[in-house]
């Protein structure tokens, strides 16, 4: 059996926040242990009291709009967290001879946000897609990208990388668009959609993406980049409206907040500073080496999801009690 390193453990892929977590903190397999990706001592005294074989790096500050904000977090978490692990699995994992121990595996989960924009309608992103990140978020993925090319280069560091389109589902905080416009609209609050709300994003179901990373794992070749997407492409309008329409089905009528959800609550603001026009990613790599390829189609994952947050009102409501709303004041006033 594998000792596996998951960061970002309580993030929304990861698994989610700690209350996420609740379902395997009993099992005997499975240990939390609460540490900063930056603190190398922490993170090397994991390596040596367990024998790691696999890491699956999800650890990130994710969210373009903060790193706007605050750039300099994005790169302590994204870049020098991410060259903590590294060192702290090459120390762990090397041999006298500079060479690795078999089947010991570092897989860095990035972002399609690292190749810019696509102007082109007919375009994609593909492994052999240019870098070109526009914002402090996707900058500080990319620069963690190529420290861990760089480790593969140089030492012959076992490793992936894996860049995956836009993700939804359970779980994910509502700072993200899609929990927070279902949320928004069952208080029957504004729902800001930035620019001209024409934007266009590939969404991925999340457990769909959890699959792909884990086939990636077990059957990627190394030191290759495999590109994970949804086909799943939608303006953000379309996401909102989609949205309001899949509330107003599953409210039952008897419900008072049903009363709130309408396309009147959609307010036009400023549009995010450098924000791209459009992110698709072709699965056609991953698929053919790997076997993996989206199995949910949006329409049935945006359902799934949208019934998981009715369910699960309580869980929301902790997220975006105390500073979540100050963030949130800060985030979209006088725009």
């Amino acid at each position: 059996m594998r000792t596996y390193v998951v960061t970002g453990g309580a993030g929304f892929i990861g698994s989610n926040n700690l209350e996420n977590l609740k379902d395997v903190e009993n099992r005997d397999n499975y240990t939390f242990i609460r540490a900063d990706v930056c603190d190398a001592a922490a993170i090397n005294k994991i390596f040596q009291e367990n024998d790691v074989q696999r890491v699956v790096h999800f650890a990130a500050e994710s969210h373009v709009d903060r790193s706007i904000k605050n750039p300099t977090v994005f790169v302590e978490t994204n870049v020098l967290g991410t060259l903590v692990m590294l060192n702290a699995a090459k120390a762990a994992w090397e041999l006298p001879d500079g060479t690795f121990k078999p089947d010991h595996k570092f897989l860095h989960v990035s972002t399609d946000e690292v190749y810019g924009s696509l102007s082109n309608p007919n375009d994609y992103f593909y492994e052999t897609t240019k870098y070109d990140p526009h914002s402090p978020y996707s900058a500080s993925k990319a620069s963690s990208d190529f420290m861990v090319k760089a480790f593969m280069d140089t030492y012959k560091f076992p490793a992936n990388i894996t860049n995956c389109s836009n993700n939804y589902g359970p779980y994910q905080f509502p700072e993200k668009l899609i929990p927070l416009t279902i949320n928004n609209a069952l208080h029957g609050r504004a729902l800001p959609i930035y620019g001209d709300g024409k934007n266009i994003r590939d969404w991925l179901y999340v457990e769909d993406h959890a699959k792909g990373i884990d086939m990636v794992q077990e059957k990627g070749r190394l030191f290759e980049t495999y590109n994970i997407g949804g086909h799943n492409e939608r303006q953000n309008i379309q996401i909102v409206k989609t949205i309001i329409r899949t509330l107003q089905e599953l409210l039952p009528d008897d419900d008072p907040r049903k009363a709130n959800v309408s396309e009147d609550l959609i307010t036009y603001v400023t549009d995010r500073k450098g924000h791209d026009r459009r992110y698709a990613i072709a699965p056609d790599k991953i698929k053919k080496e790997v076997g993996w390829y989206p199995e949910t189609c949006f329409e049935d994952g945006i359902r799934k999801t949208v019934k998981w947050y009715l369910e699960h009102q309580e869980w929301m409501e902790h997220c975006i009690s105390g500073d979540y709303q100050k963030y949130y004041e800060d985030m979209y006033k006088n725009r």
